[in-house]
């Protein structure tokens, strides 16, 4: 497929043709992969008007083009622009674009320029490519020394003496916080290149440029032909050695109070740096926790690879927990310290910023490396087990027993993102061609061969990781054992030494031909789209998004229209203009033709584009307010039924008539603070069950939905989104639509759609260990039988949380392995089968539970099963479920692994110190607040029904930025400068604000802020005056090209092109703002010192 270009990379400018790759052609090679990132610029929307026959087109809103050049492309000869990573959704390769017969219009802000790069020829097409880092985001603290503040005050927790504190090296100004153990140096990006092997499906490994640290692509090296694949001129190269990461022992930071008298510190513990979880036998066992007396180090170590973090991760795990004293403050051997003290708010436990890449390999001396925070930048080197990105355990030791489990409180489930982007510098996932017999498979369990299988007598046997089958080897697969034990062949097979690689699929995967790639488009032209604008805008992006779509004989494309009708076009090439099919039955629809609805792209792209250009006049004097939305999908469902495909529909207002009309449950004009409580999650369920059977029709048939929702009104999205969240889909929400701001977002988010990395007709399965077994799938699928999920369609941004549990005890020291497997169909029309391999060690012992915990996916977890709950519990029995998950998580942890204390002390786990911050968050969210739309509330439960781990934190703990002071700022080699606690006392009168949350950012102007600075960056010399529907724009001033560079870069790391709202104080957005401050008191919720108290409090009662 196209190479995604993200939303605002330059797209290919040539307009050669050529001819579609071959049959079993792989998609990942690139003769000259350091010359794709002079062809990615970040953020530079459209194609550039100088290519050929690309006169103007009229805008379709009636006003003028905001961009008013266009840079030359980057690919060209001379041009050698600064080389950003790529860009938000990742830019991966260009792509050859056919001649246009015009630029269409843009609608997108001017401080974008216009440019597609050229990309190589069609015979090298790339779609998997390297997700941008999520660099730049915050590590947490390690064990936190915090200071005290302040009188003496009996109501809260006071904290002090930190654990495993270390000096500070001299002349280093000592920081608040102090790491447990020393962490040795380590490089932060890998050095140099290892020559490639294999045939790969992976990323292309696209230099990251500018980024501090990391390589630029090393020039591919030559290799011999695979036996199958892409032309010779291709290659691969495979990701470097690295050195180790040296990471502490895993365990917990401690917090208590402030001594009087200083105290004699008794020896520190001697926590030996560790890359890994060890056995259980070395330094996981039992822990003399010893009080410290108050020493720091500052928070970066010289040369300490400190791994980097987003929003609220957890530090590399150390050596100690943390505690808080509650007066009468006590040590942690129970000395009463002198003078309980008020806790200082600067003090307690955040995220904190850093913005290197870590480098983690996924296996060391065959024991599992505990993977790096889902929100940091990080580099994999796959050594066994698969990336973080592609599965991540909520916890990285597995309990041996339910019991054991059970007495944690933690969740134990696995997030899947089989398609996730890797890191530009990652090495390829590897293509296995098995030929006709297919890839070797136990005959039990049907697990796929991989690294943990082993071979016994003499290479003629192998017991199988997941079920203990012993089974022969096929005899053309037999190869003789090293005097390791392993085979001789090991490292020379990427499915015996990776933890993903990818099967070429044979026939016996397929109950009919891989189905190309269709794509349908369904546009709402009802009276009030139309008027709105909505119709122009979806028609505007579809236009510049075809260009866009996969080249070749396969891509097949298809539009119609609806209002209380639907509408089909005729698209053959014969016909001299398209022609216009009406279907007025919208209670038994059908389609007008069986062909000629949908036709191959290259025939029918001039029609399509004249078409695009037509439809928002043809319909401009139209009276129709009704939309027979469920009628419209069906009929569309009828013409796409016998391949499959993805339909995207552009939806504006609530469907009325025909097939599942739906009534206004959400009363006009009332305000819904009255329904919050009482029956509010009556209306987030679906109305219909009419949509519902739709739905799984279309899963059965391989037909994704994606819906687009344009609109100003209620359009009672819980019924809606029942089509999407069944089959694979996605909802897209622009509420309130705006014709000036929302169409750039539009046409991002639909060219990111239809380009970024997926597949279709896909299913997925997850195999365990004995011992474990799969108890629930959640996200967006179909699933018919117990043990699959069906896919109509997955791509890079979705993921799968599958909870787990026991059925038998596995034995302490043993391994437990997880596997998924996930058989789809390449946007080329490859079957292929990706399957991922996780295998973590066993334990008896909780405490190693504790430092083996992972914040972001636990935190997920707990996301996704409140989001699930919402629809059919009251709100605020949902919140208590929430808050009491994290307090019976600590408190297991204060009761059974912290040494004996005063229970005047909150004991937090190193791993899960920020877990309290982050529940405090998802309870203070817009889908667990009482006031708020139930649209609103909706989208949410949606959005977060697939949402991938790293961007679990940011929704419900923004990242908050100063960008009045943006030039003054001291460069700390990021370009985003440093995060702001989410708390008003950080909000000065005099600033102005960026709030993000990875899908929207909010601009606060405080009511003080200096006119020349409001002139710099918006061009009006006075507050008053800036609009609220904001079009960013690039001045002719520092502040104002840094402050687009800040987010653009932001716009790449969430793949995600953000929309923009501006917030002012005193009115209703300004009081938006505030309600994004996590850490103040608010009508949602606690402050986070009186949540800190309050589950202390909560833990204290349960203790006694």
């Amino acid at each position: 497929m196209a190479a995604p270009v993200p939303p605002g990379a330059p797209r290919p400018g040539t307009n050669m043709q050529s001819p579609p790759p071959p049959p079993n052609y792989n998609p990942n090679f690139q003769s000259n992969p350091a010359s794709l990132a002079d062809n990615l610029q970040n953020l530079n929307l459209n194609r550039a008007p100088s290519l050929p026959n690309s006169g103007p087109r009229p805008s379709p809103f009636g006003q003028q083009t905001p961009f008013s050049q266009s840079a030359p492309s980057s690919g060209f000869p001379g041009v050698s622009p600064p080389m950003s990573r790529p860009g938000p959704p990742p830019a991966m390769m260009g792509r050859p674009a056919m001649t246009p017969t015009g630029p269409p219009q843009s609608t997108l802000p001017a401080n974008v320029p216009q440019v597609r790069p050229t990309g190589p020829p069609f015979s090298q097409p790339q779609p998997f490519g390297p997700r941008p880092s999520q660099g730049s985001l915050p590590p947490s603290m390690g064990g936190s020394v915090i200071p005290p503040s302040g009188p003496p005050y009996s109501g809260f927790p006071s904290f002090g003496v930190a654990s495993g504190g270390v000096p500070p090296p001299q002349g280093v100004r000592p920081s608040p916080f102090v790491s447990s153990s020393p962490l040795s140096g380590s490089p932060t990006a890998p050095p140099s290149s290892m020559p490639g092997g294999h045939l790969t499906n992976g990323p292309p490994m696209i230099g990251s440029g500018a980024l501090a640290g990391a390589p630029r692509f090393p020039s591919a090296a030559s290799l011999t032909q695979p036996p199958f694949g892409p032309p010779p001129t291709m290659a691969s190269a495979r990701a470097p050695p690295q050195a180790q990461t040296m990471r502490s022992v895993l365990g917990g930071s401690t917090i208590s109070a402030p001594p009087g008298p200083p105290m004699q510190p008794p020896s520190p513990l001697s926590g030996m740096p560790q890359s890994r979880l060890s056995n259980p036998a070395s330094p996981f066992g039992p822990q003399a926790w010893q009080v410290q007396s108050q020493q720091v180090i500052p928070s970066q170590i010289p040369g300490s690879a400190q791994p980097p973090r987003m929003i609220g991760m957890p530090p590399p795990l150390p050596n100690q927990g943390m505690m808080a004293g509650m007066p009468p403050a006590m040590g942690q051997h129970g000395a009463p310290l002198a003078g309980p003290s008020k806790i200082d708010p600067n003090q307690i436990p955040r995220p904190i910023p850093s913005s290197t890449a870590v480098f983690h390999e996924t296996r060391q001396g065959n024991q599992a490396n505990p993977p790096p925070p889902a929100t940091s930048d990080y580099i994999v080197r796959d050594t066994g087990n698969c990336s973080p990105r592609y599965m991540r355990c909520t916890i990285n030791q597995i309990p041996c027993t339910a019991d054991l489990l059970s007495t944690s409180g933690m969740q134990l489930a696995l997030l899947a993102q089989p398609l996730a982007l890797p890191y530009p510098s990652e090495e390829p996932i590897q293509i296995v061609d098995f030929g006709e017999s297919g890839p070797v498979r136990c005959s039990r369990c049907k697990g796929y061969i991989n690294p943990f299988m082993k071979f016994i007598d003499q290479g003629r046997k192998f017991i199988c990781n997941l079920c203990g089958f012993t089974d022969d080897t096929p005899r053309d697969y037999h190869c003789n054992l090293g005097p390791d034990g392993r085979r001789r062949d090991a490292d020379e097979r990427p499915e015996l030494c990776r933890g993903t690689v990818e099967f070429v699929a044979t026939k016996e995967y397929m109950v009919r031909d891989p189905m190309p790639a269709v794509f349908f488009f369904l546009v709402d032209v009802s009276t009030n789209a139309v008027q709105t604008g909505a119709t122009a805008a979806a028609c505007s992006a579809i236009n510049q998004v075809i260009s866009d779509l996969p080249e070749g004989p396969r891509t097949m494309v298809g539009i119609a229209t609806f209002d209380s009708t639907i509408h089909f076009y005729n698209l053959k090439r014969a016909l001299q203009q398209p022609l216009m099919l009406i279907v007025p039955d919208i209670q038994d629809v059908y389609t007008p033709l069986e062909t000629d609805v949908i036709v191959q792209l290259s025939e029918c792209r001039q029609h399509l584009e004249l078409l695009l250009e037509s439809i928002p006049t043809m319909f401009q004097n139209s009276k129709t307010a009704e939309s027979c939305f469920g009628a419209a999908i069906k009929a569309a469902f009828l013409a796409m039924k016998s391949t499959g495909g993805k339909l995207l529909v552009f939806q504006s207002v609530l469907p009325s008539v025909g097939i599942g009309a739906l009534s206004s449950r959400e009363a006009e004009g009332r305000t819904n603070i009255s329904a919050g409580e009482r029956e509010a999650n009556k209306l987030l369920q679906s109305a219909d069950k009419t949509l519902k059977t739709m739905a799984i029709e279309f899963a059965e048939y391989q037909v994704c939905v994606d819906l687009f929702i344009t609109s100003q009104t209620y359009v009672d999205i819980a019924s809606l989104s029942v089509i999407p969240r069944t089959t694979g889909g996605q909802v897209y929400y622009y509420y309130p639509f705006s014709a000036l701001s929302d169409p750039a977002k539009l046409y991002n988010d639909l060219r990111w759609n239809v380009t970024r990395p997926q597949g279709y007709e896909a299913v997925m399965r997850v195999r365990c260990s004995q011992g474990i077994q799969v108890q629930e799938y959640s996200g967006n699928f179909c699933k018919r039988i117990p043990t699959d999920i069906d896919l109509p369609g997955i791509d890079c941004d979705k993921s799968i949380l599958v909870t787990l549990k026991h059925d038998d005890k596995m034995q302490d020291g043993s391994e437990c392995a997880f596997q998924c497997a996930l058989l789809y169909t390449t946007v080329y029309g490859q079957r292929r089968i990706r399957v991922t391999n996780l295998s973590l060690p066993c334990t008896n012992m909780l405490s190693n539970l504790f430092r083996a915990a992972d914040l972001d996916t636990q935190f997920a977890c707990f996301l996704k099963q409140a989001a699930s709950e919402i629809p059919t519990s009251p709100l605020m029995q949902v919140r208590e479920q929430v808050t009491n998950l994290c307090i019976n998580i600590l408190l297991s942890y204060r009761k059974f692994c912290a040494t004996v204390s005063s229970s005047g002390q909150l004991i937090l786990p190193e791993a899960l110190k920020l877990l309290p911050l982050y529940t405090l968050g998802l309870i203070k969210s817009p889908g667990l607040r009482n006031d708020g739309r139930i649209d609103d509330r909706s989208f949410w439960i949606n959005y977060v029904s697939s949402l991938p781990t790293p961007s679990a934190i940011p929704l419900v703990y923004p990242r908050m930025i100063a960008i009045h002071d943006l030039i003054s700022k001291q460069e700390d080699g990021s370009l985003i400068p440093p995060i702001i606690p989410l708390s008003s006392e950080h909000v000065s009168d005099e600033g102005i604000y960026l709030l993000e949350n990875g899908e929207e950012a909010l601009m606060y102007i405080g009511g003080l802020a200096s006119s020349s600075t409001v002139q710099q960056l918006f061009g009006f010399s006075s507050i008053d005056e800036v609009p609220t529907q904001l079009v960013l724009q690039q001045y002719d001033n520092p502040l104002s090209k840094k402050f687009n560079d800040v987010v653009n870069e932001i716009r790449r790391q969430r793949c995600s092109y953000l929309r923009l709202k501006l917030c002012k104080k005193g009115d209703q957005s300004g009081m938006l703002f505030f309600s994004y401050m996590v850490e103040d008191k608010t009508a949602s919720g606690p402050s986070y010192v009186e949540f800190l108290v309050h589950i202390h409090r909560q833990i204290q009662m349960k203790m006694s």
